[in-house]
């Protein structure tokens, strides 16, 4: 398993500029995108730590959104190997399909372990960082990866909803932070 090298959630910054652009290439090289809400700005790195800093700040955060705090998975300061998010509330939407987590690992670093790692370490950001006791994570009932991912990192299954946006079935799970 290739993630025992150290593997760090960082907030995006202006240093690891060319390291995203190269992941956003890679992204829509496999016909997917690193960031779907914010995929107007992907190219603009500037407007995009922005965007990014107005989500986790919570202002200005645009109507049917909630404040968020964007991480990079960064393996040995120098490669960005996923991104994650953590909301810091939940909208009734998000409640439904989302949850508090969010996270994407790229392409070309999957099926290497680096999935669960990145989960674990923004459980344990959610539970330090933003007081999260308690988080809902979903993911599409045909990702079984992410279903493993989830399940390994403490992820208790509670229902299967129909998805608003895709129309397929979506997991949600919950993990309790505070049981250590």
């Amino acid at each position: 398993m290739m993630c025992e090298q150290r593997l760090e959630l960082v907030l995006p910054h202006a240093a690891l500029r060319d390291e995203f652009r190269a992941v956003v290439a890679e992204y829509r090289a496999e016909g997917e995108s690193v960031d779907r809400s914010l995929e107007p700005v992907l190219d603009d790195f500037d407007e995009y730590l922005r965007q990014i800093a107005v989500f986790r700040q919570g202002q200005r955060v645009p109507r049917g959104y909630v404040p968020q705090t964007t991480y990079w998975s960064v393996l040995d300061g120098t490669t960005i190997v996923g991104l994650g998010r953590i909301r810091h509330e939940l909208s009734p939407a998000l409640f439904y399909e989302g949850g508090h987590i969010g996270y994407t690992i790229r392409p070309s670093f999957r099926r290497k372990g680096f999935g669960t790692r990145q989960c674990a370490l923004l459980f344990e950001k959610a539970l330090t960082d933003h007081g999260l006791r308690k988080v809902l994570i979903t993911c599409n009932e045909e990702n079984t990866a992410s279903r493993r991912i989830i399940e390994a990192n403490g992820g208790v299954y509670e229902s299967t909803v129909i998805s608003r946006h895709s129309r397929k079935p979506v997991r949600r799970y919950w993990v309790r932070l505070d049981t250590a």
